[in-house]
Order: C-alpha cells, then sequence, then structure tokens
C-alpha cells in the first residue's frame, strides 16, 4: 500500500509543482506539463512488453528492483539541474510503474484466500486514492514553503521503506507458481469486453476531467480558491468510492464494475446539463470523483478472474489500455475545447462512458462461452496444489 501510495504521488506530484519546476529549469510551463502527458504513455506502450520480458523472474526481485528505480529516479529528479535530466528521470519511474501495477495485483492478492481478494484489491486502490488527497496536496505545499525537490526527494524515502520491507520479509518463489498466477475463471470474451470498457471509460473521463479547472471556473462560476478546494473534494469523493466498492467488490464482481462505469456516465452528463448551477455542479463532480477510482479498481480484479493466461500479463494489458485512454481523452478533450467549448468536453465523455456501459451490459446478456479443456485442466490443477 506504501509502494502504490508512493507510485502513484510521484506520478501526479509534478502537476502541482508545475510553476515551480517550470521557473527553476528555465523551461515553459507547457513543457513541464508534457512530462506528464509522457509519463502516461510510456505506462502505456511499456507495460506489456515488460510483463513479458520478466515473466519467468520471481516476483520478490521484480518488486525489490522496481522500487530501487523508483528511489534512484526521485533522487535524480531531486537533484537535476536541467530539464533533460529531470525528464529521463521521470521516465525511468514511468517503465517502473508501468511493471510495478501488472505485478502488485497478483503478488498481493496470493497472500489471502480467494474470497478476500476483491477486499486486497480495493486497500490498494485506497493507497492509490490517498495519493490524490493527501500525496499531491502535501506534496505541494512542502515545495511551495520549501523548494519542489524538497517532496520529490522525500519519494525516494518512501519508497526505500517499502524496498526494505520486501527485500526482507517477501518469499522468493516461480511466479507461475503463485496462487494468483492465473485467473480463477479464465474467460477470452469477458478479458476483451472489461479491456475495451476500461479503456473507453478512462478516454470519456480524461475528455472532461483534464479541463475540469476550466469548467468549474467559466461555466460553474466558482473562483480560483473554490476550484482548488472542490478539488480537494473530488479527490475525497473518488477515496470513499474505492473505500465502498472495496467492501462490496468480492459479494458483487460484475455489477460493480457496471455501477462504477455508470455512475461516471451520469455524472458526467450531469455537469453537461446542470453543471452552470454551482449546487449541482458539487453533486455531480463528486458522482464523477465517486466513479473515477472504482472503475480503474474493477477492471483490474475483472482481470484477476477472467485472464485467459498469466494474470499479470493480463494487468499489465489493463493498465495500458487505461493509460492510453487517458491520453487520448486529453486528446479528444483539447479537441472538443478548441471546437466546441468546455462545457461540450463533459458530454463527449459521458457518450463515450455510457458505449462503455453498453458492452458490459452486451456482454452480459449474451450466453457464458466456456472455457477451453487446458484452462479447464490448469485451473483445476490450481484448485488442487492451493487445498
Amino acid at each position: 500500500m506504501l509502494a502504490a501510495f508512493t507510485f502513484n504521488t510521484a506520478e501526479n506530484l509534478p502537476v502541482g509543482l508545475l510553476q515551480l519546476i517550470s521557473r527553476s529549469l528555465r523551461v515553459s510551463q507547457s513543457a513541464v506539463g508534457l512530462l506528464v502527458t509522457g509519463y502516461g504513455l510510456t505506462v502505456a506502450l511499456a507495460s506489456v512488453p515488460l510483463a513479458h520480458v520478466v515473466r519467468a523472474v520471481p516476483r520478490r526481485h521484480v518488486l525489490t528492483g522496481l522500487l530501487g528505480a523508483l528511489v534512484v529516479s526521485s533522487l535524480v529528479a531531486a537533484l537535476a539541474n536541467s530539464y533533460w535530466l529531470f525528464l529521463a528521470a521521470r521516465l525511468l519511474t514511468a517503465l517502473a510503474q508501468a511493471l510495478f501495477w501488472a505485478v502488485l495485483g497478483p503478488v498481493a492478492v496470493g497472500l489471502f484466500t480467494p474470497r478476500v481478494r476483491g477486499r486486497v484489491v480495493g486497500a490498494l486502490s485506497v493507497a492509490g486514492s490517498l495519493a490524490l488527497v493527501l500525496g499531491v496536496p502535501a506534496g505541494t505545499w512542502l515545495g511551495q514553503q520549501n523548494v519542489w525537490r524538497v517532496p520529490i526527494a522525500m519519494l525516494a524515502a518512501a519508497g526505500c521503506v517499502s524496498w526494505v520491507t520486501i527485500a526482507a520479509l517477501f518469499p522468493t518463489s516461480r511466479p507461475e507458481e503463485e496462487p494468483a498466477a492465473y485467473g480463477t475463471r479464465p474467460h477470452t470474451r469477458r478479458f476483451a469486453t472489461v479491456l475495451t470498457s476500461g479503456a473507453l471509460s478512462a478516454t470519456g473521463a480524461f475528455a472532461g476531467y483534464t479541463y475540469l479547472s476550466t469548467f468549474l471556473s467559466d461555466v460553474s462560476g466558482f473562483s480560483p480558491s473554490i476550484v482548488s478546494a472542490l478539488f480537494v473534494a473530488f479527490g475525497v469523493a473518488c477515496l470513499a468510492g474505492v473505500s465502498i466498492t472495496g467492501a462490496l467488490l468480492d459479494r458483487f464482481p460484475r455489477s460493480a464494475l457496471v455501477a462504477a462505469v455508470a455512475t461516471q456516465a451520469v455524472g458526467m452528463f450531469g455537469l453537461y446539463a446542470a453543471g452552470s448551477e454551482p449546487a449541482a455542479a458539487v453533486a455531480f463532480l463528486a458522482l464523477m470523483g465517486g466513479a473515477l477510482g472504482p472503475v480503474f479498481m474493477t477492471t483490474q480484479n475483472a482481470m484477476l478472474e477472467c485472464a485467459p493466461g498469466r494474470t499479470d500479463l493480463a494487468l499489465a494489458a489493463n493498465s495500458g489500455a487505461y493509460n492510453a485512454g487517458i491520453a487520448a481523452g486529453a486528446a479528444l478533450g483539447a479537441l472538443v475545447l478548441t471546437l466546441a467549448g468546455v462545457r461540450i468536453t463533459f458530454l463527449a465523455g459521458s457518450l463515450l462512458t455510457v458505449v462503455a456501459c453498453a458492452v458490459l451490459l452486451c456482454e452480459r446478456l449474451l450466453p457464458h462461452g466456456r472455457t477451453t479443456a487446458r484452462r479447464r485442466c490448469r485451473l483445476g490443477t490450481q484448485l488442487r496444489e492451493r487445498s
């Protein structure tokens, strides 16, 4: 959980320190903003290839290597005196995070019985969401009080704690022999459906979320100070959403995914339709925030169930698809913003999210296919080994 918190804080902290980094490195704010875009694209492109390369390496070695990379890259970023060195450090962090989310799920849930795996995924998602509620605001404040290098260096300290803990306590075993190495109910069609709906949901969400501050200022009429407070409220709603969903995920895994995507669609369409009213804007903003975290969490949980092969490769594909959706959503939002205005970005985002929801519902209406004999045999072997 500490490692998840640290990685998510590292990913988003430059947003809060944008102006400080820009002045210190003598580059434009747009150039610093590209660090966030480049980070997401790196994660999207590198997740599956990296997971494939290390598929035979014991997870203990992989995790300690990734956390070591996080520590080194954070220290290099904190000491960087040029934009290009800072960029190289960021890309190293992105490569580590691309693989981290692929191996974290199977490693963590494999330590527990299958009946509580949803709660384990929920706990990891809570830690990741805390990065937006606590990590980024605290890091931004600390950077403003001192220099921007201090909070980035502190990420290295947090990563070092996780590195030492895992290196000292985590067992070493072959990846294919771990309890959660393969899906509990392999299903190729379900895998493709979840992957598609997750990417569409991310594209829809970030078509609007990328320009949320502009929407709240220009459409809802909030002052800059209130907009900042609403971003914190958005993060709190996200944290509440993953906490509630995590508690129910083991009992209602499929319904939780559909409910999260549908809630996101309602929140985004409500902002488009009634966002000019401040009270309505706050209410629908909370709905959108309460769904954003659970969408990714429930797709990750579904991958642990329906992965047609190794779960680490399935989770890497899911993370890559989601980050590709983030990048596509930001680009789509920029196009819509230019052509039709910021309000329409939320309409476009809500329509894409409705399509994602329709994909999930159509899959549920189709008759369930059967896993192949080979997969049934492999699953039976895994269950016998666990018993």
